[in-house]
């Protein structure tokens, strides 16, 4: 019998019999419940639970009856033994087969005997108690087992005697492993280096302490986590910043907790078990990508963080994610990216800015590599939701990182060629002298309703005095460039400032994000200077917020889910639109080449592209 996995394991099969006798004593062998299985007995059925699975069955009264019968043999693995005194086709038979079936699908069976048993092929047992734990755990408790048993372990640290060590040392020998103290120079005071070579694979994790921060990597190679190690206390002690007291000496229980942490990751890699920062289903972390261990004293608070270093060594940290399916992944890849403490980019939020009449989000961003390396710049931006706000925001910084007007990221390819097509088409539409005979007659856009609301918006609510002009990008192109200028303050000054732009595939979409872009420039001035000006995004992001996203059948433009949806549904022409009217050749739009952080975009699936221009 073959169980499915449910989703708390990591791809173990948790219901394959291993039938023949393992050499325990036992008839028969096969499998076993979980041991820590706890069960409660209900009117008409059972709920069971353990470490990796529940499942509560219900439907007759006969299920206690049956499950009064076969407790006992699941215990104590005589489960094929139990099943040989059934006759086939029974219904004592078919009972007993769909139970032990439902709990196979929910990983509270385990094959073969219990760890602390030993294997034919390994003459030492592991320690009892981890015996206990892997049994609780394992999918193939032999198979981890065997890989502990000659488990050999080794602490590196500046100091084998100090706290940090000490602390590792016990929490490794409490396991029962032998465990080796060497010293190590090159590590700083606070951090120490745990290894383990098992099953003929060495792997390691680091702990220590950035800024007032504990920290223990995931597990790797002995370089990685070195690699992992340094550049985790530099971004720690970058974000506690200088005004943050100096760090606490790892002590007392402190170092216990980071020393036991590093312990259970380490051992749970080298017996082929899955990290703990996967048990806890946290839907915070990011499928695929490690996740670093993250300890605070004040308050006590221990947690796990999705996290890359700039150093990928080991192959499971070349990951490359595929793009996300829709907003919702997409905007979990942003937290993650822009965590406040080791997150490598900044985190778009909506802090203390209004919400109306436009969401706003902002991100604080260093300053330009080539001048004020060390000033920080503030970055705001809005949208018609604070999620597409955020998207935004984090996109525009991560272009302003990468270097302005050289690159455009996106969260998919779609997202990223909207963008650089847009900004393309405007750039080179800013340049052209306007044409009187392109100008698209108003009676064509003003009805609107995502612009009469906008332009209301900014003209009433906020007393702006603007005008709105909107022009066919080529005679016959369905593309349109919308333009709101502030009007002069009197006559013969000249055409007025910018306040928004937009490039989009009909005349009032181009007017509606036009007037979006002016409001939200309105809104952010009190808030200072930007740093940088945004760019004419406009629908680029509607096919990747409408997957998989329901609108109501009275959702119309006037709605903002109705309104997306309609873009959604023109983008992929209009692209092709843009790409055509832009001259540019097949290459022009390609992935680029970029130093950091495009590698560690491109591994959460995040799109970097080369803009137009710079690619003819």
């Amino acid at each position: 019998m073959t169980g499915a996995n449910d989703g708390a394991d990591t791809g173990a099969d948790t219901g394959a019999d291993t039938g023949a006798d393992t050499g325990t004593g036992r008839a028969g062998g096969g499998e076993r419940l979980r041991p820590g299985t706890a069960v409660t007995p209900l009117r008409a059925g059972l709920h069971l639970r353990g470490r990796r699975g529940s499942v509560t069955l219900e439907g007759s009264t006969a299920v206690p009856v049956v499950w009064g019968l076969l407790e006992e043999p699941l215990r104590s693995g005589r489960l094929a033994e139990f099943r040989e005194g059934l006759e086939p086709g029974s219904a004592a038979r078919v009972a007993v087969d769909t139970l032990v079936g439902q709990l196979a699908d929910h990983d509270l069976l385990v094959p073969g005997p219990p760890a602390a048993a030993g294997t034919p092929d390994t003459a030492v047992a592991v320690d009892p108690a981890v015996a206990r734990w892997i049994d609780a755990t394992a999918g193939h408790p032999a198979d981890a087992a065997a890989a502990l048993a000659t488990a050999r372990a080794e602490v590196l640290a500046r100091d084998p005697a100090a706290p940090p060590a000490a602390a590792a040392v016990r929490a490794l020998e409490a396991c029962g492993l032998p465990v080796t103290r060497t010293p190590d120079p090159e590590l700083p005071g606070d951090r120490v280096l745990l290894t383990v070579r098992a099953a003929g694979r060495d792997r390691a994790v680091a702990a220590g302490l950035g800024s007032a921060t504990g920290y223990v990597t995931a597990p790797g190679s002995a370089a990685q986590a070195r690699a992992d190690a340094g550049a985790l206390e530099a971004r720690l002690t970058a974000a506690a910043g200088t005004g943050e007291p100096q760090s606490p000496e790892l002590t007392g229980a402190f170092a216990a907790l980071l020393a036991g942490a590093a312990a259970h990751r380490l051992l749970c890699a080298a017996a082929g078990l899955p990290d703990p920062a996967a048990e806890a289903a946290d839907p915070r972390l990011i499928p695929g990508i490690p996740a670093v261990l993250l300890a605070d004293t004040r308050p006590a608070r221990a947690d796990h963080h999705s996290w890359l270093g700039p150093e990928r060594i080991d192959a499971d940290r070349r990951v490359r994610l595929a793009p996300p399916a829709g907003l919702g992944e997409a905007l979990r890849r942003i937290t993650a990216l822009g965590e406040h403490r080791c997150g490598p980019l900044p985190g778009p939020l909506a802090g203390e800015l209004p919400q109306l009449p436009v969401p706003l989000a902002t991100c604080t961003l260093p300053g330009p590599a080539t001048a004020n390396a060390g000033t920080p710049r503030t970055l705001t931006g809005g949208g018609p939701r604070l999620d597409l706000a955020r998207l935004e925001l984090f996109c525009r910084a991560a272009e302003l990182l990468l270097g302005d007007g050289e690159f455009t990221v996106g969260a998919d390819p779609v997202h990223a060629r909207g963008r650089a097509l847009r900004h393309a088409a405007a750039r080179r539409l800013a340049a052209t002298v306007p044409d009187g005979r392109t100008a698209v007659d108003p009676a064509r856009w003003s009805g609107h309703p995502q612009l009469r609301h906008w332009w209301t918006t900014l003209t009433d609510r906020l007393a702006v005095a603007a005008r709105l002009e909107v022009q066919r990008a080529a005679p016959r192109a369905q593309a349109y460039r919308a333009v709101v200028r502030r009007t002069p303050a009197g006559p013969g000054n000249g055409p007025g400032p910018v306040l928004g732009e937009a490039v989009e595939a009909t005349p009032g979409d181009a007017a509606s994000f036009a007037a979006l872009a002016a409001v939200t420039a309105a809104c952010t001035a009190a808030a200072g200077p930007s740093a940088g000006p945004p760019r004419p995004s406009g629908g680029a992001v509607a096919p990747l917020a409408a997957a998989g996203a329901r609108t109501a059948a009275w959702e119309d433009l006037g709605w903002t889910g109705g309104w997306l949806a309609d873009l959604a549904g023109r983008e992929e022409a209009f692209q092709n639109t843009l790409h055509r009217l832009s001259g540019a050749g097949p290459a022009a739009l390609t992935p680029a080449s970029a130093p950091e952080p495009a590698g560690l975009l491109r591994s959460f699936g995040f799109t970097v592209l080369r803009t137009a221009e710079e690619t003819r």
